[in-house]
């Protein structure tokens, strides 16, 4: 190649196995410009996990680092995985023979508390969900939240601002909470704990988009709401727009 002429590849496939054999191939093509991948549902006890394009071929490849894990959502070509310590890693599954990995801040007893309408805590190690008449009673019995509950209890999505890896730019991780009209954030490789952010919606939080160097947060009504200010130091702000009126019998969706 000589670094004089980008190689034409026939499709995501070819472009996976081209970057993965070092970095300056990896520099040379970009993956960008091809079409997105769809992770398919996949056994949490194996490393093994399939993507599916648009060609209808299934591109297979083993990844470690999702083994124990849920998916929450992907963004900026990274994958969002949990644990069940509510523990949250970053995964770009298509940079290098090995992928690369960003640890997030995991859920505290704040993030929890506002998470979810049922009481949750933390008992040696793992997250116990406990009844909803429970409140209280501190002997009421409770059960560990397994992993296919993650989503449901703590983080549904990650949003990014940018991609972790990108030179320069600070990455922001925007967090949709379980059931709330709260979102958590961090700004990635700086903060050891997410923040919680009033949006000022009114209902749950339903989808959450990055957009213009801003968050968009839309809540189950489709109210928006946008905030900005996520620079070290500084107080974001969560502003509403104005509420339009939808079209009559409109039925809401992300």
């Amino acid at each position: 190649m000589g670094g004089y002429a980008r190689p034409l590849l026939a499709g995501g496939h070819d472009t996976v196995s081209f970057r993965s054999a070092c970095s300056p191939w990896r520099a040379a093509v970009p993956f960008a410009p091809y079409g997105p991948l769809l992770l398919l549902p996949f056994d949490p006890d194996s490393d093994r996990v399939g993507f599916y394009r648009v060609s209808k071929k299934v591109l297979s490849k083993t990844l470690p680092d999702v083994r124990g894990k849920v998916v929450c959502s992907s963004s900026c070509g990274w994958l969002a995985l949990m644990h069940e310590a509510a523990s949250m890693t970053l995964l770009n599954p298509f940079i290098g023979a090995r992928a690369l990995r960003v640890e997030l801040p995991p859920a505290d007893e704040h993030v929890a508390a506002v998470s979810s309408s049922k009481r949750v805590s933390r008992v040696h190690g793992r997250w116990v969900l406990y009844p909803t008449n429970s409140y209280g009673d501190a002997d009421a019995a409770g059960r560990a939240i397994k992993l296919e509950d993650m989503r449901d209890v703590f983080f549904r999505e990650i949003v990014l601002s940018a991609p972790p890896d990108a030179a320069g730019r600070e990455c922001v991780a925007m967090a949709m909470l379980g059931c709330s009209m709260e979102v958590a954030f961090c700004r990635v490789g700086v903060d050891s704990a997410w923040t919680l952010l009033d949006i000022k919606l009114e209902f749950s939080v339903g989808s959450i988009i990055y957009c213009q160097d801003k968050f968009l947060t839309i809540d189950c009504t489709g109210e928006i709401s946008v905030s900005s200010s996520y620079d070290v130091g500084a107080t974001p702000t969560a502003t509403l727009l104005p509420s339009l009126s939808p079209p009559a019998g409109l039925c809401h969706r992300s």
